[in-house]
C-alpha cells in the first residue's frame, strides 16, 4: 500500500493506493486484483477487496465502488443514501460518511483523492483522459464548495498512474486537445516521430486551475512492469484479453 505524506498528516481519514501484491488471484490477474468488471473469477475478487477493506479498517461498510464510465458524473453518498446492489454508473464517488470507504479503480488512468479537513468531506475520483477531458475534476470539486467545502481547505493525491514516457499517442489525440485550448500543447512531447501525453501533468493543472494547490503527486508509472501495478496498455502489448485493476481507496474515520 502506498500513501501520499499531506493526506497521511490528516488523521481523520485512512487512504491508500494498492498496486498488485498481497491478493488471491492468479494468472493475469495476480494478485490483488480489485475489478468486479474483470473476468477474474468473482470470489478472488471478493477476497482481494476484503483485504484492502482490512487495510483501511476492519469496522467499516464494504468499499463501495462505481460503474466506471469515463464520465463526468459523481455520486454523493449523504445519511439518506440508499445503497443498493447494482453498481451507479459514474467516476467519482464524494461523501461526508464515516466508515464508507469509497475507491475507484484504474489500470493506467489517474486516481485521485479528496478530503476537506475543515467540513470533513471526501472524493475519490477516476480521471483517465476522456473524464478529465470531459471536466471531471471541475465538477467534483464545484460540487464540494457547494457543500460548503473552501479550496484552501482541500488536500489531496494524484496516484499512480501511467506516466509521459510510456504514454505514445496519435495526432488527432493531440489535436482534441489543443483544438479545446491551445494551451494544452504543454502535456505533449514529440520523441523520434512518436507524440507522449503528460496525463499527469494535465489533471495537476486542472486542479490548480480550480485553484487546489496543497497537492500531492505520487509520481509511479503503472506501465513500469517494476512497479508491480496492472496496466491496460501494458496487457495489450503482451496482447492479453483482459487486465487487473489497482485499487485507490480513502475512508473517514
Amino acid at each position: 500500500m502506498i500513501t501520499s505524506n499531506k493526506l497521511l498528516k490528516q488523521k481523520e481519514i485512512s487512504h491508500g493506493f494498492f498496486n498488485k501484491k498481497g491478493g488471491k488471484s492468479n494468472g493475469i490477474y495476480k494478485s490483488l486484483n480489485c475489478g468486479p468488471g474483470s473476468n477474474d473469477k468473482k470470489n478472488k475478487v471478493k477476497q482481494n477487496l476484503h483485504i484492502v477493506k482490512n487495510k483501511i479498517g476492519k469496522k467499516t461498510k464494504n468499499i463501495f465502488l462505481l460503474h466506471q464510465i469515463h464520465s463526468n458524473k459523481f455520486v454523493f453518498i449523504d445519511k439518506k443514501f440508499r445503497f443498493f446492489k447494482k453498481k451507479i454508473k459514474a467516476d467519482a464517488v464524494i461523501t461526508d460518511q464515516k466508515k464508507i470507504p469509497i475507491a475507484v479503480l484504474t489500470a493506467d488512468c489517474v486516481p485521485i483523492l479528496l478530503f476537506d479537513r475543515k467540513k470533513k468531506i471526501i472524493a475519490a475520483i477516476h480521471a483517465g483522459w476522456k473524464g478529465a477531458f470531459r471536466g471531471i475534476i471541475k465538477k467534483v470539486i464545484n460540487f464540494m464548495i457547494k457543500k460548503g467545502c473552501k479550496k484552501r481547505n482541500i488536500v489531496g493525491a494524484i496516484g499512480p498512474c501511467i506516466k509521459q514516457n510510456s504514454y505514445n499517442v496519435k495526432n488527432d489525440f493531440r489535436n482534441k486537445f489543443i483544438k479545446k485550448d491551445k494551451k494544452n500543447k504543454i502535456f505533449f512531447k514529440k520523441r523520434k516521430n512518436v507524440t507522449y501525453f503528460n496525463l499527469t501533468n494535465f489533471i495537476r493543472s486542472q486542479l490548480k486551475s480550480n485553484q487546489i494547490t496543497n497537492i500531492d503527486t505520487i509520481n509511479i508509472d503503472t506501465f513500469d512492469v517494476k512497479n508491480n501495478f496492472f496496466s491496460a496498455r501494458r496487457s495489450l502489448h503482451y496482447k492479453h484479453d483482459d487486465y487487473g485493476r489497482n485499487i485507490s481507496i480513502i475512508m473517514i474515520n
